[in-house]
């Protein structure tokens, strides 16, 4: 019997049952987290990127710029941070800010000058100044009335003397009476005045002090210190949002312009990024763009220097401007999406990522690597990595409570946050993984990606680390095992996740009712896959498809619904296929019309990975031999040829509850390295249906609920695993036909 089949294949099937074996072998080296040792070096401590790392080393060496260009969690930020460490470590001393900027009052109002200065001696230069302007301020006299009551005691003496000279005369002469009265009364008024004046001095002193002198002008006239290198140690600004205002600086608004105090603008000046960091980390270069300042960004790369300009509007500032320039000599680390890289490439004739090329390089983060012994072995010490981080979350946390109170009282407040008793011995403590529990993480890697690799996108594994930890601690369990993952996985889901988890319930009683329903003539489960953007893991699903194939007046395909332009141009491709198909069966050569049905696909679907499963439900409809409901079938057909499609891990996996009420599955060929990670912790044997490989995976313990795959090169092995169409048997055998 002629079979697309070499032995070497079923050689190759059987191997892959080794591969769970030859994982374990290459984790050999603990057997839990706590024999992992971490690296020294920070860059050693970012996983999966080597590229990326080694251009981060040529690029710290060169003093260089660098833009990575990455999906969400692959590293970016970390390597950013790293980059930073390492540079610290190298030469920080050396990138870091030595000199002290002040601004001085420039040619009128509207300008200012800057300068460069040791601190220290700007310092002290500062604090002579104030000592001068404090000596200015002091230097005025006390207000005093002290000359105006010497005149009026004076008088009042002479009065006095006056008024008892003429009283003695009086005594002679009667009318020198006269003279001492009106003495007298000249006496007392010059004593009121006396007292007048003395009463005025008392009441200027308490209210104004002293008659300081008005030495605006000289305050006005005082250096302001923009920046002090002594304050601000690191060595990366993080910039968000890059504008002229963050990353230039400019000038405030006049606070007291409306009283026409008019505050000097070298005393309104700021400074931004480019003054004061060596490096500037921006962190999503698509807001540079939205704001922008992409212009002025590359000038200031070109010249490494620029002018301090106030504001574009009319408003307070906008004309002012720094007379000489601020040095900029940064080194620029950014990151970006794809989407951000195109436009790039197109802006200015790429002129942004020339000025990155010519000082540094434009590094492409993977978001997923082969998986080698290195790798794995790199898996291993980034779950150890995230364990650590999770002892500092709860020493930061928790660490104060346990000084104090100990750790009896951060169980009682533990079982107020979860609701529930905890044991007497628990321990708020973090946990190390077991090496059966890293090669679940090993295994989710692989689910999420493809082509015998792991996924790159690490930060929602991160999650999924702490939420197995925290199983593992409310179980008061000694490490974390592979049950604890398994229970994170399925409670930490996406959003996407939790969309497919619901359409698959739907599905599930979808499916049982249309079995029930119908005699399974023409109906296929497909395996759909919905993609997280966010987080790039996968969630299958199964897909019920219907299709008719009936004698019309031309060939044509009708796939109604909301379909992409490659699941249409795959519909297109079934057609011819089926036309070969039915001439090889000798059919009559009429036109036939195909109605193509994807059943309650209500968000539309894309891709050519149904072409299989229509071609199958088709060619049911036609011979009206039923298809085997308790197999899903996913691949993309070529001629008879099946090709390999993206997902098929988590397709496979999605229709692996026992309560779906599948029995198997039917892959492409080309996709069998993808089954590798559903071997993890798992009983698995070789089978095989005639002369079509596969493996049989036991979905509970005890080898029960038997679960098999099979891997199909052409689209007549389908054929013989869901319709038991045998191509050497003549067409009169029963469930059988002549292919």
């Amino acid at each position: 019997m002629p079979t697309d089949y070499k032995e070497t294949d079923y050689d190759w099937i059987r191997e892959l049952l080794d591969y769970p074996r030859g994982l374990e072998e290459r984790l050999a080296f603990f057997d839990d987290t706590s024999q992992i040792q971490i690296p020294e070096d920070p860059i050693e401590r970012v996983i999966f990127q080597e590229r990326a790392k080694m251009a981060i080393r040529k690029v710290a060496q060169n003093r260089g710029h660098m833009l990575m260009v990455g999906r969400p969690g692959t590293g970016k930020s970390m390597l950013a941070d790293m980059f930073r460490e390492v540079l610290d470590r190298s030469i920080g001393d050396y990138l870091r800010p030595q000199d002290a900027i002040v601004a001085f009052p420039g040619k009128d109002k509207n300008h200012i000058r800057v300068a460069y200065e040791n601190p220290e001696k700007v310092e002290g230069a500062l604090q002579d100044i104030q000592q001068a302007l404090d000596t200015a301020q002091n230097s005025g006299e006390e207000f005093s009335l002290e000359d105006q009551i010497h005149s009026i005691r004076k008088v009042k003496y002479w009065l006095l003397t006056a008024a008892g000279a003429s009283a003695a005369a009086g005594l002679w002469f009667a009318p020198a009476f006269i003279a001492a009265g009106l003495a007298g009364m000249g006496a007392i008024f010059l004593y009121l005045q006396e007292n007048n004046h003395r009463v005025q001095e008392k009441v200027q002193r308490e209210t104004t002090g002293s008659l300081r002198p008005d030495i605006k002008h000289l305050v006005d006239q005082v250096p302001e210190v923009l920046y002090d290198p002594r304050k601000e140690r690191d060595l990366m600004a993080r910039i968000s949002e890059p504008s002229a205002r963050n990353m230039k600086g400019g000038f405030r608004h006049d606070p007291y312009q409306s009283g026409n105090l008019h505050t000097p603008c070298h005393k309104r000046a700021y400074i931004g990024a480019h003054a004061t960091a060596p490096i500037i980390y921006i962190d999503e270069l698509k807001t540079l763009i939205k704001m922008h300042y992409m212009a002025d960004l590359l000038e200031i790369m070109q010249n490494q220097q620029y002018i301090l300009e106030g504001g574009k509007n009319a408003g307070s500032g906008a004309a002012d401007r720094s007379e000489n320039p601020l040095r900029a000599a940064n080194i620029i680390v950014a990151c970006c999406n794809h989407d951000t890289l195109a436009y790039l490439q197109e802006e200015g004739d790429g002129a942004f990522l020339s000025r990155i090329e010519d000082k540094g390089e434009v590094v492409h983060m993977e978001s997923a690597v082969a998986e080698t012994p290195d790798i794995v072995r790199h898996v291993a010490q980034y779950v150890k990595q995230e364990i650590l981080n999770l002892g500092r979350d709860f020493q930061r946390s928790w660490g104060e409570v346990i000084t104090r109170e100990g750790h009896a009282s951060v169980r009682q407040r533990s079982e107020h946050i979860f609701g529930r008793r905890l044991p007497a011995d628990f321990r708020l403590q973090e946990r190390e993984f077991s090496r059966n529990a890293v090669m679940e993480i090993v295994k989710e890697l692989r689910c999420r990606a493809a082509d015998g690799k792991l996924s790159a996108i690490l930060r929602p594994i991160n999650g999924i680390i702490k939420s197995a930890e925290f199983e593992a601690i409310l179980e008061n369990s000694p490490r974390v095992e592979p049950i604890h993952v398994r229970k994170a996985l399925e409670e930490h889901l996406s959003l996407e996740g939790s969309l497919s988890r619901e359409v698959g319930e739907h599905k599930k009683y979808l499916k049982k009712y249309i079995t029930s329903m119908t005699d399974s003539i023409g109906y296929v489960v497909g395996l759909a896959v919905i993609y997280a953007k966010s987080s790039g893991q996968m969630h299958g699903q199964p897909l019920p498809i219907h299709c008719q194939i009936n004698v019309g007046s031309a060939d044509k395909v009708a796939a109604p619904g909301k379909m992409g332009e490659i699941a249409k141009a795959a519909a297109q491709n079934v057609r011819a296929s089926i036309k070969k198909v039915l001439k090889k069966i000798g059919a009559p050569n009429v036109g036939y019309e195909m109605h193509v049905e994807y059943i309650q696909a209500h968000g539309g679907v894309e891709g050519d990975s149904a072409s299989v499963a229509m071609d199958i439900a088709l060619i049911s409809d036609f011979i009206k031999q039923p298809v085997n409901q308790r197999y899903g079938v996913t691949g993309s057909l070529t001629g008879d040829i099946i090709l390999a499609v993206g997902g098929v891990t988590e397709k496979v996996r999605s229709i692996m509850d026992p309560e779906l009420g599948m029995e198997g599955a039917c892959i492409p060929w080309l996709n069998k390295h993808d089954v590798e990670p559903l071997l993890i912790n798992a009983h698995a044997e070789y089978i095989q249906n005639a002369d079509i490989p596969g493996i049989r995976i036991y979905r509970r313990e005890g080898r029960a609920e038997p679960f098999d795959i099979y891997f199909c090169k052409t689209k007549y092995s389908v054929y013989q695993i869901l319709m038991g169409l045998v191509p050497s048997q003549p067409a009169s055998t029963p469930r059988s036909v002549s292919i």
